[in-house]
């Protein structure tokens, strides 16, 4: 998981990525967004408001840490679900939670 809070801390000094659930919500809406990474504690309202939206545009979502750990990497209060407005960053996120997964199997 640090891998992609790392990534995710890069996309960020670049401005490449979108925090918080509403930010994340308008993104996704006008087509802004490439990936999702949504908390493993991510509260059901968050996750109606961006992970259907997702799904519906065909946006891919990772797992993340919990939004206190990704809020921490990223230097704000807990974090939710963090957008990415960057293709190669976002098939990046994608590929390392697929090798990952493919690690732990």
């Amino acid at each position: 998981m640090s891998g992609i809070i790392g990534l995710l801390g890069l996309g960020l000094r670049a401005g490449n990525v979108i925090i918080g659930v509403e930010a994340v919500r308008r993104a996704l809406q006008s087509g802004d967004c490439r990936c999702l990474v949504v908390a493993s504690d991510a509260s059901q309202r968050a996750l109606e408001k961006t992970a259907r939206l997702a799904a519906a545009n065909g946006v891919p979502q990772v797992p993340g840490p919990t939004a206190q750990e990704l809020g921490a990497g990223l230097g704000k209060p807990p974090v939710m679900v963090v957008g990415v407005r960057d293709a190669a960053l976002a098939e990046g996120i994608v590929r390392q939670v697929a090798e990952q997964g493919a690690m732990e199997d």
